[in-house]
């Protein structure tokens, strides 16, 4: 986190010599935008430089002023956007820096689809789907419309297979799109409470396996909540014929619901009649649906590009200490959202059907991130009515500028063509029918080199393992310049916040830091809610955030949050039980022999799985030269043995999915207590054409290059070496593995590991690393890679 400076050169429009120039970048940040944002050539090599990115996303979004002003130069305009960007004041969504300027040219993150009842209208929405993933957007879904399993289907004679069904299909598509090599696709299923096929419905990803490309929430109605606080029943509504087809304790479905959510954060909620009291153009139909992370609802065909302001750098120092700059955060925001409407017409959009239907509403989503921080450099605790106070102050100044600002380009422009039979009409013409909303921002709080969103910051300290063996200690960067002030600072406390996951009960740090630096586990479920709600209260949309619990978190917590989301007046909730995806537990019960029905006692509740990997490992990593290029082989290890194993394929190619899936089958039969010569034996010797045909090979195949080296660390333990303090000599790497390496495929820039504690969910699928719950999606704080595209 440790700020650097970057320096990037790039020829600007209409200038012959290159401009060179520093901005502000975290070494982090950096390898991010290599790995997913950079324009790279056939071969795979990056040919922009992070400044031409920012250049490159300016001018293009700047253009789009000219038939606004008669054709008249936007090279001011693109100035402004692109200082905007460079001193990480504001930044677009991911699919606008990624595509802005470039031929794919799809700038929006997120999109809604109909899904219809019938298997053509069915099928159209995978295909359009499959069109949305393919240009680097997420998509919502509602199948609330589909008929429940077991209907007649009069035009066949059949029976109809129900939407869980139809959501496997759509969750097959995504995944044949992943599978193609292009940007990972996410999606959002939404189902009615009121739809027969409820139950079955909550219980769909119980299994962790289980439709993994969806995130699921239940749509609740106000008359559903009225029910359960009623303890009453409620009635369920066939979608194909209108009609009541029976009826559900209320108290029982949301029992449900709430046990799934305990489980595994599935599924979320959604309030849809507070998603429709907000809906600006009602009649062009109800909301049915989100995007994939709940923050942004949209109606069927719309998309919405969105931005967030990094409000640590909306302070000022003051005589009474750190404050907001509002004269320069007012500025941001009319920058913003010039910059979000200008995307509007810049898009090049997926369908012909969401560029009209998007271009009649106008919306845009203007967010924040680094409010955390913000609050750490303020010396207020997250935790407290002070923070929701701040919570509501800056939020409620946003979303009234940015009106403002919509007003304005609307007198030079018009106002959404709908705007007339909108529920603004009898106010003043605005450019844009919503202006605000609070994503997550995962990817972009990296490169801001700031805490994402509205969360609170999830770990004050990461240590992380370089490959020469050495640690690097990362901290925060507001607590660790509070410490070296009053003189606390060492790296044996670093390591041991690291370790604890908190400074909450580390003594030697005064009370009045401690009151402040919270992190995520720290915050009561009460203050997340809250928090949630405050900016709620001034969002135009919705507001993306994770409520974290710890561990030994009860049902009944979980039912207390979203009873105090519902009266609080929050649009959804998303929890996340610490642990609660990391295993599946065996549950036996009783069995019936046929003749006479027997108790048979249940066994102990054993968990199934691999041993937990842990905090901190060490690790080696070596380049073996294979038929279609470099293969680069990761194998970390503790005091017990080998933990895992990863590989990373050079730029020449190769078969990353097959390296990878022996890799990972490799690391959980080691940590499962397979011996690492069972293993060895499995692997060794298999044959690649690719690399048997040519000459000089040190190995046959993928598997028996990781085959030697999982051996070579073997031997390495078995010999003593861990125990004596030693690292694997140089001389035992392969005779063409180079002593410094010149490359940068997918690990070799970064690190072995980058270890979070121990309430961090599993592991990176990319890199290995520690993944964080924020925002109602899974991000890489490490390599920047979202479970939410």
């Amino acid at each position: 986190m440790a700020d650097q400076r970057f320096s990037a050169g790039r020829q600007s429009p209409g200038s012959k010599k290159e401009e060179r120039s520093e901005m502000p970048v975290s070494k982090n940040a950096e390898t991010v935008l290599e790995r997913r944002y950079l324009i790279r050539d056939e071969s795979g090599k990056v040919t922009e430089t992070v400044e031409g990115l920012f250049h490159r996303v300016a001018g293009s979004i700047a253009g789009a002023d000219k038939p606004y002003t008669g054709g008249a130069s936007t090279e001011a305009l693109e100035k402004e956007f692109y200082e905007a960007m460079t001193n990480l004041e504001f930044l677009p969504n991911s699919p606008t820096l990624m595509n802005a300027g470039r031929p794919l040219g799809q700038l929006s993150a997120c999109f809604v689809l109909p899904v219809a009842d019938s298997m053509e209208d069915i099928f159209e929405a995978v295909k359009q789907a499959a069109l949305i993933h393919k240009s680097g957007g997420g998509t919502g879904f509602s199948f609330s419309r589909l008929r429940p399993c077991g209907s007649a289907v009069k035009s066949t004679g059949g029976v109809a297979s129900g939407p869980i069904s139809f959501m496997r299909v759509f969750n097959m598509a995504t995944e044949a799109v992943k599978q193609g090599g292009t940007r990972r696709g996410a999606n959002m299923g939404i189902l009615r409470v009121d739809h027969p096929d409820i139950l079955e419905f909550i219980d769909c990803k119980k299994n962790n396996a289980d439709i993994t490309n969806f995130n699921i929430s239940v749509g609740i109605t106000e008359e559903f909540m009225a029910a359960v606080i009623a303890d009453g029943e409620y009635d369920l509504v066939d979608p194909s014929t209108k009609k009541v087809v029976g009826s559900l304790g209320a108290k029982m479905v949301y029992d449900k619901i709430v046990e799934g959510a305990w489980r595994n954060g599935e599924p979320g909620i959604i309030f849809l009649d507070r998603l429709n009291r907000d809906n600006v153009v009602p009649g062009q139909g109800p909301i049915e649906s989100t995007n994939p992370c709940g923050e942004q609802p949209l109606l069927p065909y719309e998309s919405c590009n969105l931005g967030s302001i990094n409000l640590v750098k909306m302070l000022k120092q003051s005589k009474n200490g750190c404050e907001v700059d509002w004269e320069k955060l007012e500025k941001t925001v009319r920058t913003a959202v010039h910059f979000l409407d200008n995307v509007i017409d810049v898009n090049k959009y997926p369908l012909d059907k969401i560029d009209e239907t998007t271009k009649a509403t106008r919306k845009i989503g203007l967010g924040v991130m680094g409010f955390a921080d913000m609050l750490l450099l303020r010396g207020i605790s997250y935790n407290s009515d002070e923070g929701v106070a701040a919570a509501r102050e800056i939020m409620s100044f946003i979303n009234r500028v940015g009106h403002e600002a919509s007003e304005e380009l609307a007198q030079q422009r018009g106002a959404f063509p709908l705007f007339e039979e909108s529920i603004l009409k009898d106010g003043a013409a605005r450019r844009n029918s919503t202006v605000t909303t609070i994503a997550p921002t995962g990817t972009l709080s990296i490169i801001a080199g700031c805490s994402s969103g509205v969360e609170p910051v999830f770990a004050y300290v990461f240590i992380r393992n370089v490959m020469d063996g050495t640690e690097l200690i990362e901290v925060n960067p507001v607590l660790k310049q509070l410490l070296e002030e009053r003189g606390l600072y060492s790296d044996e406390l670093m390591r041991r916040i690291s370790k604890e996951g908190t400074i909450a009960h580390i003594e030697e740090i005064p009370e009045d830091i401690r009151r402040v630096f919270v992190c995520a586990h720290d915050v009561t479920p009460e203050y997340h809610v809250k928090m949630q709600a405050a900016f709620q209260e001034y969002t135009d949309n919705a507001v993306s955030k994770t409520v974290n619990f710890g561990h030994t978190a009860t049902l009944e917590d979980v039912s207390q949050v979203y009873m105090l989301a519902y009266r609080l007046g929050c649009k959804g909730v998303t929890i996340y039980r610490d642990g609660s995806r990391d295993s599946q537990v065996l549950n036996i019960g009783k069995v019936n022999d046929g003749s006479k029905e027997e108790e048979v006692p249940a066994l102990p509740t054993r968990q199934i799985g691999p041993r937990p990997r842990p905090e901190v490992v060490n690790g080696f990593t070596e380049r073996m030269k294979i038929g279609c290029g470099n293969l680069y082989i990761t194998v970390n290890y503790d005091k017990e043995g080998i933990v895992e194993v990863f590989t990373n394929t050079g730029k020449a190619g190769g078969c990353p999915s097959q390296s990878e899936a022996t890799a990972r089958l490799t690391s959980i039969a080691l940590r499962s207590g397979i011996s690492a010569d069972e293993i060895i034996d499995q692997l060794k010797g298999i044959r690649c054409p690719s690399t048997i045909r040519q000459q000089g090979m040190s190995c046959t195949s993928c598997p028996d290059a990781i085959a030697k080296i999982v051996k070579k660390v073997d031997d390495f333990l078995k010999g003593g070496g861990a125990e004596q303090g030693a690292t694997i000599p140089s001389s035992t790497r392969h005779p063409e593995a180079p002593a410094k390496r010149t490359e940068t495929p997918h690990a070799e820039k970064a690190w072995i590991g980058y270890h979070l504690p121990t309430h961090a969910l599993r592991t990176c699928p990319e890199c290995g690393s520690a993944l964080e719950h924020e925002g109602g999606c899974v991000t890489c704080r490490n390599c920047g890679f979202s479970k939410c595209g």
